[in-house]
């Protein structure tokens, strides 16, 4: 199996090298971003619940020490927000904060993600770039050859062609399906970070009518 895929790599030609370095600069960003994901959504559920009863009972000081503390997406937004329920008193501002900071936290959770949806397509366009220079070069190497040769010498060069192509749909395919993942934990983790946001101000709604009754 090891010598076949060794075969393989060696008869695809020079563009299989371009390939398999898009696959490993793809593999790297995968598994960092999908740890990066996995991590910071640990984190911001474990962190909400440990601010929900601290905001719950309405200690607003308390919860902004523990937000302030940390780097995880939802303490900075929470941060946003405390800090302006400091110094204002109008929901509004406490949400507009709060939208300011999610728009600052997004883009670091879709960092480096869309690289894969690139490297996807650049593997595909290397195989069939690397096809074509391929049968150009067997369709030369052809012209000058035996009549009696030609037939298999040009079907063991299209098959050789063939292999970049084959190659870099292996590498495209993988990357494509990993973006994929990748944005649906993306977007499931700002989803919750807006709901963790719409919640705390419902609170914060929530204990001001009852300091009114």
């Amino acid at each position: 199996m090891f010598n076949t895929i060794i075969r393989f790599f060696q008869e695809g030609g020079l563009f299989m090298y371009p390939i398999l370095v898009v696959l490993a600069l793809g593999a790297a960003i995968a598994v960092e971003r999908y740890i990066f994901l996995t991590r910071e959504r640990s984190t911001n559920r474990r962190e909400w619940n440990d601010l929900l009863p601290v905001l719950t009972n309405g200690d607003y000081q308390r919860a902004y020490n523990m937000t302030s503390q940390s780097s995880s997406a939802i303490s900075k937004i929470l941060t946003y927000g405390l800090s302006r329920l400091g110094t204002s008193n109008r929901l509004e501002d406490v949400e507009t904060a709060m939208e300011e900071g999610l728009m600052e936290i997004t883009p670091r959770l879709e960092k480096r993600t869309h690289y894969l949806a690139t490297f996807a397509n650049i593997a595909t366009l290397l195989g069939l770039l690397g096809t074509i220079i391929g049968l150009i070069q067997a369709f030369t190497a052809v012209a000058s050859a035996d009549p009696s040769q030609k037939a298999d010498l040009l079907s063991s060069s299209i098959s050789v062609a063939m292999n970049t192509t084959a190659f870099g749909l292996i590498v495209a395919i993988p990357l494509l399906l990993i973006y994929a993942v990748l944005q649906t934990k993306t977007t499931e983790l700002v989803d919750s970070l807006e709901m963790a946001a719409v919640k705390f101000n419902n609170l914060i709604r929530r204990h001001r009518t009852a300091r009114s009754e």
